[in-house]
């Protein structure tokens, strides 16, 4: 079978490097796999080969006819069977080139959030509905997700389901050193956007600096908001308790070393972070948000109702304060058996041959 993803752009963000690690298992099983990015951009991705930029017009995205011909240069050439979309802009590039430029591959686009937190107007939801009317499945990556896109586009039902992100096996996962020593120590990983609340994050954490002062936050990520919570660290004395790393090639080590992985986001799909705590057996707090719920239950972790920040910063502390080892060993076991990339590549690769087969 071949096979074209499309991604945003070479970037360190889940999206991309999830398919990435999806295209290889994909190129493991026997298939033809081409990874072509809408922008372009200079990030090292998890990927063997060369991935093609369309180099599209972040300006002119709503009508990039450019990018859009170039988009089915690549396709008329490669002969895909499918072309999978996978978030951000990818759906309307592929769509637009489709129906402009007459190729005949169907169109599978990967759910990877909540759309319908995006729909602020009455022209989002219909120019949304003309591109989701043009792909022949939906593929998202929690239960959540699934029916947030049913409920907003109902036409989707039959053409939905659920196949969740996953994880690589690693033979070992070796932790930081992290300073300062002799203390607690809370990780976040994330890009600093909107969605992942790091403002509410700082709250949080001085609430739980009130009754352990000798604990350290540990900001993974960068991004658009990443100043902007600088400042508030420096408005709030936080300097010498908060240590900003900006993107880290390696996450998993500092998740590994820490004491407990919080994730106080207001949107997410399946957030592979979540994932790779439970993998390194580093205790997890969260909202819940999205399709946190499917995954972090009583068993597996500490799900907070959105917005309890008094209730997130207790779980933060009963987590440092006891050792949860049932709740670790559940998640652990939980994510070998279910969310590991070897299964979930094959996943998809049978919702591709349902499709083509039409069964």
């Amino acid at each position: 079978m071949k096979i074209l993803h499309l991604i945003q752009k070479p970037q360190n963000r889940g999206a991309e490097t999830f398919t990435c690690q999806l295209a290889t298992h994909q190129v493991k099983l026997g298939h033809e796999v081409k990874i072509v990015s809408v922008f372009s951009g200079n990030a090292d991705l998890p990927w063997y080969g060369d991935i093609m930029s369309l180099n599209g017009s972040v300006k002119n995205r709503f009508f990039d006819i450019s990018a859009w011909k170039r988009l089915s240069k690549e396709i008329n050439q490669f002969k895909p069977d499918v072309v999978q979309a996978n978030a951000g802009d990818t759906l309307k590039y592929v769509v637009w080139s489709k129906l402009i430029f007459r190729w005949k591959a169907p169109i599978i686009f990967r759910n990877a959030s909540e759309v319908g937190r995006y729909l602020n107007s009455t022209f989002q939801k219909k120019y949304n509905s003309i591109l989701y009317k043009n792909i022949s499945a939906a593929l998202s990556v929690s239960e959540a997700s699934r029916k947030d896109l049913v409920a907003n586009f109902p036409f989707l039902k039959r053409k939905s389901k659920v196949i969740p992100i996953g994880l690589e096996k690693k033979e070992e996962i070796v932790p930081v050193d992290m300073k300062p020593f002799e203390v607690k120590h809370i990780v976040h990983v994330g890009g600093f956007s909107f969605e992942k609340n790091h403002q509410g994050l700082i709250r949080i954490y001085q609430k739980v600096l009130e009754h352990i002062p000798n604990i350290h936050l540990h900001l993974i990520g960068d991004g658009p908001l990443r100043s902007k919570i600088e400042d508030l660290t420096k408005e709030n004395n936080l300097n010498d308790k908060i240590t900003f790393y900006g993107f880290v090639n390696n996450p998993l080590s500092y998740i590994k070393a820490a004491d407990v992985l919080v994730l106080p986001s207001i949107i997410e799909g399946l957030p592979g972070v979540l994932l790779e705590a439970m993998y390194c057996k580093t205790p997890v707090v969260a909202y819940n948000v999205g399709g946190i719920s499917e995954i972090v239950s009583s068993n597996t972790g500490f799900l907070i109702d959105e917005g309890e920040e008094e209730e997130f910063s207790n779980a933060i502390l009963r987590t440092l304060q006891s050792t949860e080892a049932g709740k670790i060993e559940n998640a652990f076991n939980m994510v070998n058996r279910e969310y590991m990339n070897d299964q979930i590549s094959r996943k998809f690769v049978n919702a591709y041959q349902e499709l083509l087969s039409g069964s």
